[in-house]
Parts: structure tokens; C-alpha cells; sequence
């Protein structure tokens, strides 16, 4: 689930947004680094809170219990209608795009493909969590088997990249810190996702100690493979080659194949998406069914399946919003201007680590260790990346905060209305 619902099209893509803001193949290497390791930091605090409420709706259920539930309602709230819908959506075009590879298809085409992969992929989940699961596990193992065979081949068969020649008119200058920021933010977005599993904490055998396990395995698992991956780029690319290419994993299977290089990598991806896909498919609306058995949703989002055990109509409400951004296009505006919200919530979601610990009968199974130094650290980090984004936006952040702030009423509406 971890390491599934991380890997998706971002690393066929996000080291030239990564090198053209960090021009130097260390810096990269660098930024991959410490997007992997805070990303690690973001994973432990999950899995010490996952360890001490393992129940259904993760983050929701962190911020409801260490704060207050309309915190939590607001992640959720921003979830369903940006942050996790929006995702879904934008996933599922590019899979619709990777697919009119091999079957050519027009702009309707693309979408028509995507909605029906939001659709299928909801129809495995609807019927199930272990066909969900099974899905989930199939193509995880394909896309990690993919990604090591792109290694190997790049590294065995592969030209070599002919070094840069230094020069005083071609020597890129050494990265400000906004522009480390903005590649550490680009190398973050690649490793998105990695919260998700806590979402089925409900669903999961012995979850207070498999959830930390599968957190800290999955984000350096993917680490690993995201490093390699760029070892690989830069073994047959040049440096400015990377920077500048839009489609930096195809130019580098070009390279080591020709001409065929660019169909293999678009199986590559398209078996990467659809596992991408079928993770976040998976575990949101564990979410929304957290937040209709709290009162906070229309009530019928709580109910399970009467044969599957799933949370049925949450699933049909997810996978008709989704299909109603890709349809609609909306899906682009509302994730690029509303993706920095997520971090704030992480920063909150760590400071209520803090809190919950200084609490009577808080007993987590796994705890972080180094006192209070290591969530503190991930909060400033997820305080500098959120900040970062809403500079590179300007005044299309206020989108996200809008949204978010929409939600404040519709909590004290909705809540009232549970309490009569």
C-alpha cells in the first residue's frame, strides 16, 4: 500500500522540475535525499499516532483526537473535495494519456479513458478490501519490478553521459535557498501518498504494530528505488539534457533502447498509475465513513455493505466527484492551488503529536523517539514547504485557504444538526 500509493508518474517526470531548480547532479541527489528523509520524519509520526488510535480515517482521526474534531472535519472536508478527489483525478488522466500511447486518443478520449479507470478500480474496491488488496499488491510488485529493470538496463546497456565541460559562461550558479526550497517541494510532491495506509488502520491485522512497519519499509523502499532512478537518468542524460526535458524517464529509455524506448516507458507508467490509482481509490473513502459514523456526514456514508463489508456509498460518492473533475477539467485548478493546504494539516497532524503525549492514557505501541526534537523538526519542514508553495502561487493560494475556511460553517451546521 505504501510504497504502491507512492509511486505514480511524478518520478518519470519530477527531476527536471528538481534539477532546473537545483542545477547541479549533487544538489539533486541532495533534495531527493531529504524529501525521501522527511518524508521518513512525516511516516514515523503517522506511524507512533497510527500505533495509538489504530482505527479507520488516519489523519482525520489524528487531528480529531488532539485537537478537535472540526480540525478533523476539515481535513476531510479538503480532502474530498481538492486534496484526495483531485489527486484520484489527476492520476487517472494521466493513465488515460500513457494509454492513447497504444490506442490513439483525443482530448474526450483521454477522459473517457480515465473515468472509466476511476470507475473500474472503484468497482475492485466496492466489492471488497481483500480485491482491493490483491489489485494493489499485483501491480506494486509489477511497477517495483519495472522500475529495477530500468536501473539495470540503464546501468548495463546504457551510454554513458558524456560529463558536462566546465566553463565561466556555463557554470550554473549555486541554488538560493528558494530555489532548494521550491526542488524540495517538486521532490515531496513525488513522494505523496505516504499517509495514506493509515486510512484502513480499521481493515488491517494488527495494525498498531503493521503500520509502522509498513510505513518505515514503503518510504525507504521508495527512497531506494527514487534515488536509483535518478542515478539512472544521469548516467545516460546529460545535466542540462534532465533540466530541460519534459519527459525526462522517456528521453532516458530513448537513449538506451531508441525508438521502442518510449512505448516500454509508457507501460511502465501506465501500470504505475493504475496502482497509484487503485491505492488512493482504496483508502479515502475510509475517511468520509470515519467522519459520517462521527456525525459529521450524511449518515448513510457510515453504512458497510451488507455482503462486501465496505464502505459502499462513500465509494460511489468518491468516484463520482472524481470523474466529475476529470470531465469537467477543474481537477488541475483546484489540486495546484489547494496541494500547500496538505502540509499545513501535516504540521498540525505533528504538533498534535506533541499535545496528545503530554495527555493521560496516551500509550502508543510505537513511539518516535529523540523527545520532542524529531516532530518539531518535521513541522518546521512542512511550515517552510507549505510556504514555499503559497509564494510560487501568489494570490492563487487563496483558493485553498478559502476552501478550507468554507468548511468552518458547514462543521457548526453539520455538527448542530447530528446533536438534535
Amino acid at each position: 500500500m505504501v510504497v504502491g500509493t507512492i509511486i505514480g508518474a511524478s518520478i518519470f517526470v519530477q527531476p527536471s522540475v528538481v534539477t532546473h531548480d537545483v542545477p547541479s547532479v549533487a544538489g539533486a541527489y541532495a533534495v531527493w535525499a531529504l524529501a525521501g528523509a522527511l518524508t521518513l520524519l512525516g511516516a514515523l509520526v503517522c506511524a507512533e499516532l497510527a500505533s495509538a488510535y489504530p482505527e479507520s480515517g488516519g489523519v482525520y482521526v489524528f487531528l480529531r483526537e488532539a485537537w478537535s474534531p472540526a480540525l478533523g472535519f476539515l481535513w476531510g472536508w479538503a480532502m474530498f473535495w481538492s486534496m484526495h478527489s483531485g489527486i484520484v483525478a489527476a492520476i487517472a488522466v494521466v493513465f488515460g494519456r500513457y494509454a492513447g500511447y497504444f490506442v490513439p486518443l483525443g482530448p474526450v478520449g483521454t477522459r473517457a479513458v480515465a473515468i472509466a479507470g476511476i470507475l473500474g478500480l472503484s468497482a475492485v474496491n466496492y466489492r471488497g478490501i481483500r480485491q482491493g488488496s490483491t489489485v494493489q499488491t499485483v501491480l506494486t510488485l509489477a511497477k517495483v519490478g519495472a522500475v529495477v529493470a530500468i536501473v539495470a538496463v540503464a546501468f548495463a546497456l546504457g551510454p554513458r553521459a558524456a560529463p558536462a565541460v566546465p566553463g565561466p559562461a556555463s557554470a550554473p550558479a549555486a541554488p538560493a535557498a528558494g530555489g532548494f526550497l521550491l526542488a524540495l517541494a517538486a521532490g515531496l510532491f513525488a513522494f505523496g501518498g505516504w499517509h495514506m495506509v493509515t486510512y484502513t488502520a480499521g481493515e488491517t491485522v494488527e495494525p498498531a504494530r503493521t503500520l509502522p512497519r509498513a510505513l518505515i519499509a514503503g518510504t525507504l523502499l521508495v527512497t531506494a528505488c527514487y534515488i536509483a532512478l535518478n542515478a539512472a537518468y544521469f548516467h545516460v542524460l546529460p545535466l542540462e539534457t534532465v533540466r530541460s526535458s519534459s519527459r525526462v524517464a522517456a528521453d532516458a529509455a530513448d537513449a538506451v533502447l531508441g525508438s521502442g524506448g518510449g512505448a516500454v516507458l509508457a507501460g511502465v507508467v501506465v501500470v504505475s498509475t493504475l496502482g497509484a490509482l487503485n491505492g488512493i481509490v482504496l483508502t479515502g473513502p475510509r475517511v468520509y465513513h470515519a467522519m459520517a459514523r462521527d456525525g459529521l456526514l450524511f449518515g448513510w456514508l457510515s453504512d458497510l455493505h451488507p455482503t462486501f463489508r465496505t464502505p459502499h456509498r462513500a465509494i460511489l460518492l468518491q468516484a463520482a466527484w472524481a470523474s466529475v473533475l476529470v470531465a469537467t477539467g477543474t481537477y488541475e485548478t483546484l489540486f495546484v492551488q489547494v496541494v500547500y493546504t496538505e502540509w499545513i494539516f501535516f504540521a498540525l497532524m505533528a504538533a498534535g503529536l506533541l499535545v496528545l503525549r503530554r495527555r493521560a492514557g496516551y500509550a502508543p505501541r510505537f513511539t518516535l523517539g529523540a523527545g520532542p526534537v524529531l516532530p518539531a523538526l518535521f513541522i518546521v519542514a512542512a511550515l517552510l514547504v507549505a510556504a514555499s508553495q503559497i509564494r510560487g502561487a501568489s494570490g492563487r493560494s487563496l483558493v485553498g485557504l478559502l476552501l478550507v475556511a468554507i468548511g468552518v460553517p458547514v462543521y457548526y451546521l453539520t455538527s448542530s444538526r447530528a446533536r438534535t
